[in-house]
């Protein structure tokens, strides 16, 4: 069994939806699948085909932003002397902004914050600078992706071509002319849904070309996962445009509506239907962080009979700059609403490695978030209020320790179990559904549409060319 801190950290990272970590299990998983059954559908020419789509993509969609990201803080960044560290969110209160560089943890920090808010002209142009690098890292991150695309069409057209041609040969019907005549027939011509994909592609490309759109950019900035939501909208248009064939088409339509559901869409709204679930089942409250829910602030918390006090004082702060300067100031770090903001990442301190350490006022903290943390904490006190009256109804002997021990523990499985169906139910749709949609498709589309298109066009293409007598090289 793993440390219960090992757990909790695995636990939360998994059920965080700004984490990275879920969405690369989740399309590790789907790309297994899809690859698997590609292998399944057609030959090894698809499932090399699709493996390079699907993992080479994956690292350009995982690590494309933050690298660039990361090349630009080096040098454009540090060319203009500012801080990339800098949240330009920090700037929007001018009195939460006062307040960062008041609790700023050393001079470095506060120089940097100095430096943005001098001028007028210095907050513009860092300004300019971040939206400058979101824009950046993510117009190159879709550059190689359309990279990708090029390198795997014509690696995957000129392996079929070895391999045909390589048949011909050993055959010997490549340089044997009346042979040839007779294995290579007429070529076909190319079926009408690929000439209607072709131009279905076209006209879309047109009506996208003059239908830029950028709004609500500002909302995808600051989030690594709706990042990727941009970047996957760059994808799946390439996907589909780019599509060689019906065939194409309709399995990347399965895969790309797979993804965005499980993905993006449903993974929130199945884990709230979860917290819901066990709220209303077992009147327990799990919406708190798996690292609060598992750790000894929570447990220390719930014993202290001083805790409705202490969440009414804090919810008693109407303004903004208020909780900031609360949340900031070196002499409430033992807060148990500080020091769980904190566990949960909504707070980032200087050292990582040590919770206890300043706040690092260069980072965005979310007021509404650091609220909703003591409005979910004074629920859970309620809950716990209500299962001591319900157990020693039961049972009078038991003491405060044993029942808070039992609750904490029934706690921590139904925030656990609502995660691993959370994530389970996602990994079974995109790993497991999506592709046996996409074989099943296949298998009872016709007897034509069970082989790789793609090969079978190639294929024709090159029975053609050498009928009319052009030069093909293996």
């Amino acid at each position: 069994m793993i440390p219960a801190i090992t757990a909790s950290k695995v636990y939360s990272t998994l059920g965080n939806s700004n984490s990275l970590v879920p969405l690369a299990l989740k399309d590790i998983i789907n790309s297994v699948g899809l690859t698997t059954a590609s292998y399944i559908t057609g030959d090894e020419a698809e499932g090399r085909d699709r493996f390079i789509d699907e993992f080479g993509t994956q690292a350009i969609w995982l690590f494309g932003i933050p690298a660039y990201k990361k090349v630009l803080d080096l040098t454009l960044f540090k060319a203009m002397g500012y801080d990339p560290k800098v949240d330009v969110r920090i700037l929007k209160d001018k009195e939460i902004f006062a307040k960062a560089k008041q609790y700023a943890a050393n001079d470095t920090i506060k120089a940097s914050l100095e430096k943005i808010g001098k001028t007028s002209s210095n907050i513009k142009t860092f300004k300019g600078l971040t939206m400058g690098k979101f824009v950046a890292s993510t117009a190159l991150t879709i550059l190689s992706y359309y990279g990708l695309t090029k390198f795997r069409h014509k690696h995957t057209e000129e392996h079929i071509k070895e391999e045909y041609l390589k048949s011909l040969q050993q055959q010997g019907l490549l340089n044997n002319s009346s042979a040839k005549d007779k294995f290579i027939q007429a070529p076909q011509k190319v079926s009408p849904a690929f000439g209607m994909v072709h131009n279905f592609n076209a006209q879309n490309k047109k009506d996208k070309d003059k239908n830029p759109s950028f709004t609500g950019i500002q909302d995808f900035m600051f989030s690594p996962t709706k990042n990727l939501m941009i970047v996957d909208a760059s994808i799946t248009a390439e996907r589909l445009f780019e599509s060689r064939n019906l065939q194409d088409t309709i399995g990347y339509g399965i895969k790309e509506g797979s993804f965005w559901a499980f993905m993006y869409l449903l993974g929130e709204k199945i884990q709230t239907h979860f917290e819901n679930k066990a709220e209303k089942d077992h009147n327990k409250n799990i919406q708190l962080d798996a690292r609060v829910i598992e750790g000894e602030d929570l447990k220390n918390a719930l014993k202290n009979e001083k805790l409705p006090s202490i969440l009414k004082a804090f919810s008693n702060m109407k303004k903004d700059v208020d909780v900031y300067d609360f949340v900031c100031n070196p002499n409430n770090k033992d807060n148990v609403i500080v020091k769980m903001a904190k566990i949960s990442d909504i707070i980032e301190v200087v050292d990582a490695k040590d919770i206890n350490s300043a706040v690092d006022t260069r980072k965005y903290i979310d007021i509404a978030q650091v609220k909703g943390l003591g409005e979910k904490l004074n629920k859970l006190f309620k809950q716990f209020g209500d299962y001591k009256t319900d157990m020693l109804a039961k049972n009078d002997k038991l003491t405060e320790e044993q029942m808070l021990e039992t609750f904490l523990k029934d706690l921590k499985k139904l925030k656990r179990a609502s995660i691993l169906k959370n994530i389970g139910s996602c990994i079974t749709a995109l790993g497991v559904v999506a592709p046996a949609l996409m074989v099943a498709v296949r298998y009872f589309g016709g007897q034509d549409n069970k082989g790789f298109k793609v090969k079978e066009d190639i294929e024709r293409k090159l029975a053609e060319d050498i009928k009319n007598g052009k030069n093909i090289t293996a």
